[in-house]
């Protein structure tokens, strides 16, 4: 049985893996932080079922240049069905906005991966 700091910990190396792959250009290393069965609401983009969909859409954005995430005044909360509930700033190149709701859940392997995953893009940079 995993502590809850275990938990977080995972959780954390799973939001700095998805950053360190969108950084290097690389959708699929996004993805991958994603569970198969992941809703990401992407406002005012829209909103993606699935890895793949997922995949899609990092993919696109990284093809208009986009790159250079970083993220302010992050948040972690208990989530109330297990994991933990990430909200922040975050900003791009040429883009910023808020992470209005990230659930990250460790997956049977072990590793943290988004269960959901609710952003919104506020501007251009």
């Amino acid at each position: 049985m995993m502590t809850e700091q275990q938990i977080l910990a995972l959780c954390k190396e799973g939001i700095s893996a998805w950053q360190a792959a969108f950084n290097q250009q690389d959708a699929a290393g996004c993805a991958a932080q994603y569970s198969e069965d992941c809703v990401m609401e992407a406002k005012p983009i829209g909103i993606f079922k699935g890895r793949a969909e997922i995949l899609g859409c990092w993919q696109h954005i990284i093809d208009q240049g986009f790159t250079d995430v970083s993220y302010t005044n992050v948040n972690w909360q208990p989530g109330a069905d297990g994991g933990y509930i990430l909200t922040s700033n975050w900003t791009m190149n040429k883009a910023y906005g808020v992470v209005h709701r990230e659930h990250w859940i460790i997956e049977p392997d072990g590793k943290a991966r988004l269960k959901s995953d609710s952003f919104e893009i506020l501007g251009d940079r």
